[in-house]
C-alpha cells in the first residue's frame, strides 16, 4: 500500500506543479475561456496547487513533518473537486478536451493519498 500511494503521490505532485504553473502564468487564457473565475481566482488556484503540489512530496521524504502530506491532498482533493463542479456548469460532455474528465479522477486520487496517508500514520 505504502509503493501504491507514493507512485500516486509523485504522480499527483508532477501533475499538479504542471497545473498550478499553467494556472498562474497562463491564467490570461483561462479567464477567458471560463469567466466564472476571476484572473486572481485562477492565479490563487495556480499558486494553492503548486505548495501542495510540493507538500505532497518533500514533508515525507524529508521526514520532517510528515502529517501535513495528507493535509496538503486532502486541501487539493476539495479544490480539484470543487473545479470539477465548476467545470460541469459550463460541459457534461464525454470528450478529453473537457476538463471535467479529468478533473474527477485526479481529485479522487488526491483523496485517496489524503485517506491513505491518515490512515497510515495519523495525526495524533
Amino acid at each position: 500500500m505504502n509503493v501504491l500511494l507514493w507512485i500516486i503521490q509523485i504522480a499527483l505532485a508532477l501533475l499538479y506543479l504542471a497545473g498550478g504553473s499553467y494556472k498562474v502564468f497562463m491564467f490570461d487564457e483561462l479567464a477567458s475561456q471560463m469567466v466564472a473565475i476571476s484572473r486572481g481566482g485562477w492565479r490563487v488556484l495556480g499558486m494553492l496547487e503548486m505548495v501542495c503540489g510540493l507538500l505532497l512530496v518533500i514533508p515525507a521524504v524529508t521526514r520532517w513533518m510528515p502529517a501535513v502530506t495528507p493535509i496538503a491532498a486532502a486541501l487539493l482533493a476539495l479544490e480539484t473537486l470543487g473545479l470539477a463542479v465548476v467545470y460541469a456548469r459550463y460541459s457534461l460532455a464525454i470528450a478529453a478536451t473537457n476538463p471535467l474528465v479529468w478533473a474527477l479522477p485526479i481529485g479522487l486520487l488526491a483523496a485517496f493519498v489524503a485517506y491513505g496517508r491518515y490512515a497510515v500514520r495519523p495525526l495524533a
